[in-house]
C-alpha cells in the first residue's frame, strides 16, 4: 500500500492550460512569415506557449534576438486587445483585437520603393 500525500488542487478549482495560437491565427502569421522569407527579410522563427501568453518570434539570424514578437495575451482581450506586435527593443508597434489588422504594421515594412 502506498501512503503518499495528495497533491493539492490550484486555487480556482482547475489547472490553467498554456495559451496557444489556434489554427486560423497560426495560418495568418505563417502567411506573413512566408512573404517576409521570400523577400529575404526573415530567416527563422520560434514559438513559445506559456500560462499568460503565446509568442511567435521572428529572427533575421538564429543566434540573434528576435526582430519582432507577435504576442497573444488573452487577459488583455477586454482592454487593449489580445494581439500585439513588439519590436526588438520592447516597443509595442501595434495592439488590437484583430490579428490581421495588427500584422499590417509588419506588412508595410515589406513594401519598399523601387530604385
Amino acid at each position: 500500500m502506498n501512503l503518499e500525500a495528495p497533491v493539492p488542487f490550484p486555487a480556482g478549482g482547475r489547472q490553467s492550460e498554456p495559451v496557444a495560437f489556434d489554427r486560423r491565427e497560426l495560418s495568418t502569421i505563417l502567411r506573413l512569415y512566408g512573404q517576409m522569407v521570400a523577400a529575404g527579410e526573415w530567416r527563422d522563427y520560434g514559438i513559445s506557449h506559456g500560462i499568460e501568453a503565446a509568442v511567435f518570434a521572428v529572427f533575421r539570424r538564429t543566434a540573434e534576438v528576435p526582430l519582432y514578437r507577435i504576442e497573444k495575451r488573452p487577459k488583455l482581450r477586454q482592454k487593449q486587445g489580445m494581439f500585439a506586435v513588439v519590436a526588438a527593443d520592447g516597443q509595442i508597434l501595434r495592439r488590437g483585437h484583430d490579428l490581421a489588422a495588427v500584422l499590417k504594421v509588419l506588412e508595410r515594412r515589406l513594401i519598399r520603393p523601387v530604385e
